[in-house]
This record gives structure tokens, sequence and C-alpha cells, in this order.
């Protein structure tokens, strides 16, 4: 289990009635019912309203884990829109200053007259029902196949290994980490605004919900998505363990989608912000849009002088 520093950030409840219920009820009775089981060691999944519990088996078709998870985090998506005031995801609020630079290398695109607003705008896509949908079924095995070859290629460089404890940062529905199950990565999470179990918990990338040195191995290919790039590229290097690496994909001298809060035209910027790291490489890949992967070991520290 991972360890979180405030384990209210992770909902436990699903809405019964009233207003999130409504939203939800549709989506909901429109899933197959699914084999029910009382058996102690399944893994348990919500799907439903909680008087209508279905449970997984471990052997069960990914067809019906993806069904049970796109249920679960529309209906926690739907609670977590509801509660903008109390959540401490929204409640976040970094200040607003000038990031390092090189002068012009990165750009913070303007527009966004709050961090609710700003949160607002990237749940606007990560909740888009066809993306999801298309997240799931039709890209599912392409892109496990296409981050399972990116893994494989570090762990021949001994840049992660089968005992790693890996996160995926911005993970949505969760192929990075499947991917990284496939090469033999067990120990491997994601995490997202949306949840989507058990391969993504709910997480800001700003305030990544784990104590300080916990993983070994951090990817991400949403770099751009950051508003505080600063904060973003802290929160990784808070919770690498010393001699940890870091993995970023990212598209540099060109813009990605609409909903980028960043634009990166040279990995200098990157030099920057990883204050505690040391550059180990920078490669050319075809990932998806973007360009350019980044590889960071974070510094072991020496405490004999």
């Amino acid at each position: 289990m991972y360890q979180q520093m405030d384990a209210k950030r992770t909902f436990t409840t699903l809405p019964e009635n009233g207003d999130d219920a409504t939203k939800c009820s549709s989506l909901v009775h429109s899933v197959p019912p699914l084999q029910q089981s009382t058996t102690p060691d399944l893994m348990r999944m919500v799907v439903g309203y909680p008087s209508a519990v279905h449970c997984i088996q471990p052997n069960a078709s990914m067809t019906a884990v993806n069904t049970c998870s796109l249920v679960t985090s529309v209906l926690l998506a739907s609670r977590f829109l509801n509660s903008t005031t109390r959540s401490p995801l929204l409640r976040l609020n970094p200040p607003l200053h000038t990031p390092p630079s090189d002068g012009g290398g990165l750009r913070i695109r303007r527009g966004y007259s709050s961090y609710n607003a700003y949160i607002q705008r990237q749940l606007n896509k990560t909740l888009n029902p066809k993306l999801r949908m298309i997240w799931t079924t039709r890209d599912w095995d392409r892109k496990i196949k296409v981050f399972a070859r990116v893994f494989h290629s570090l762990k021949q460089r001994n840049l992660i290994s089968n005992h790693s404890k890996a996160l995926s940062i911005g993970a949505r529905v969760g192929q990075e980490v499947a991917a990284l199950k496939t090469v033999g990565v067990s120990d491997a999470v994601g995490i997202d605004l949306v949840p989507y179990p058990p391969l993504v918990m709910k997480g800001d990338f700003h305030a990544q919900p784990f104590r300080n040195q916990t993983f070994d191995f951090e990817f991400s290919n949403v770099f751009d998505h950051a508003l505080y790039p600063w904060k973003f590229v802290g929160e990784i290097e808070r919770t690498l363990k010393p001699g940890g690496v870091c993995v970023l994909h990212v598209a540099v001298a060109r813009e990605t989608d609409k909903f980028s809060a960043n634009d990166l035209y040279s990995v200098q910027p990157l030099l920057e912000l990883f204050k505690e790291s040391e550059l180990l490489e920078v490669r050319k890949v075809d990932a998806f849009g973007l360009d350019t992967e980044v590889v960071f070991r974070k510094k072991i520290k020496d405490y004999s002088y």
C-alpha cells in the first residue's frame, strides 16, 4: 500500500441519491451486470449504488475491469465536481510567480482566473465520455504496447527494474501502469484528478498524495498540463528516493493540445527546474505527439563532510 499524506483526499463512498446519483444513473444502468460473488479474496469494485455491489474475480477480462473502473471514475468525479469548495485539491492555490527559465524556453499559458478554473479546464478533457470510451477500448491495447516498449528500453538501460516502486503521473485510465506491470514492474500505480481503480488513484500532480522518498521511478507525459511546472517538478523530487529516476516525455518547440497549460521550447528550463537531480539522457522519441524523452536521476546527498 502507498502511504498517503492525507487519507481524506480519497473518496470512500458513492452517491446514493440526489444530484450525483441522477447524473450517473443512466451510465450505471447501461453497464451489463457482472457475475456476483461472495468469495472473500475477490477484488471488489462498486459499480452502482451501494445496494448493488458487483465483484470482479482476479481473472476477469480487462473489458469487465475497464467497464467497472469507468463507471466508478465517473461517480467519483461527479462527487468531486460538486465539492469544489471542500476538496483539498481545489483549496490548493500555489502563488502565481514567474518560474525559472532561460528567458523564453518555458511559457505559461494565461487565461485562468483561479486554480479552480484550471482544474475545471483539465476535468473537461479527463471526463469527456467519448475520450474515456476511446481510452478504455480502441486505444487500450495500442497504448499499452507503445508504453511497454518504452519501459522495456528503460530496463535495458538499467533505469528501472522489476523491483522498482513506480509512479505514473497524470495516468488517466492507466495504460502506462498496465504497461509497467506487463514488463515486470509489479509495484506500480498512477495518479490523476479522476481515479480509475485499480490502476489509478486520485491525486493532483501539483501536490502528490505521497510521503517523501516513496518511489524509485516516476514517469509522466503530461508536463505540458502543469500550470505550475516548478511545483510539478518539486513534487517529483520530493517523492523520489535518492538515486531514483524520473522520465519525462515532452514536446519541444511545438505547441501541444488546447488543454496544455504551458509550452516548452527547449530542454534548458527542465535543467533549472530539477534542482536536486542530474540530467542523464535526452533522446528523441515518437510517443503520441511528444518528441523528446528527458531522463533525470535524483542526487544522493553526501553527508560525510
